[in-house]
């Protein structure tokens, strides 16, 4: 059997880097929690979230998170720029 990833959709409460919310590519929820832990919160505890797993980006924000986007097919963050291991 093949692992695809997966497009998940995190939405925090008032999260003051990114309100809009957190697209991240992963093997599974748990993974895309270790990214999000790893990259954005410095390895703390990721604060309870609304997950939506299987996002569709086209149903995204087309006049902000679309365009402002990095690519979703690779394993890691690709909303808000900035997270992906390409750009530091």
């Amino acid at each position: 059997m093949t692992r695809s990833l997966r497009r998940f959709w995190f939405k925090f409460d008032a999260h003051p880097d990114s309100p809009l919310g957190y697209g991240v590519t992963a093997w599974t929820e748990d993974d895309a929690n270790a990214i999000l832990q790893s990259r954005v919160f410095s390895g703390g505890d990721v604060p309870v979230a609304a997950v939506t797993p299987d996002i569709d980006v086209s149903t995204l924000d087309a006049g902000h998170i679309r365009p402002n986007m990095e690519s979703p097919t690779w394993r890691g963050i690709w909303f808000p720029r900035g997270y992906s291991d390409s750009s530091g």
